[in-house]
């Protein structure tokens, strides 16, 4: 299966990207190419949307804890929602389930219920 990250347009603080297929060694440089992206550009709140991800190895959960280092240095933060199936268990099991979860203080109402 293929990957692919897609920005949501939303209203408010904040960026959305959803995450479509199999983020692995060979896709997660497009992860982070798109995350460098909305942070070079400003963005420092940043949702990924997992509810379509099938697949996350340890390069891809590096991804997610370099993207939410990244977004900290600037005062934000980078959070994971909808995460199911193998994904879900993988961040369980990890534990970043609990680090990254979807609903950080700072995070207005608007911005939790954007996917």
């Amino acid at each position: 299966m293929t990957f692919s990250v897609s920005h949501v347009e939303r209203d408010g603080d904040g960026a959305c990207l959803r995450l479509a297929g199999e983020l692995d060694l060979s896709t997660a440089p497009e992860l982070t190419a798109a995350i460098d992206k909305l942070i070079a550009a400003g963005e420092t709140r940043l949702l990924l949307d997992l509810t379509d991800l099938t697949f996350c190895d340890s390069t891809g959960m590096a991804v997610f804890v370099r993207g939410d280092n990244r977004a900290a240095a600037d005062g934000g933060w980078l959070r994971l929602t909808g995460a199911n199936g193998r994904v879900e268990r993988v961040l369980q099991v990890t534990g970043l389930a609990e680090v990254l979860h979807d609903e950080p203080e700072s995070a207005d109402p608007a911005f939790r219920n954007a996917v």
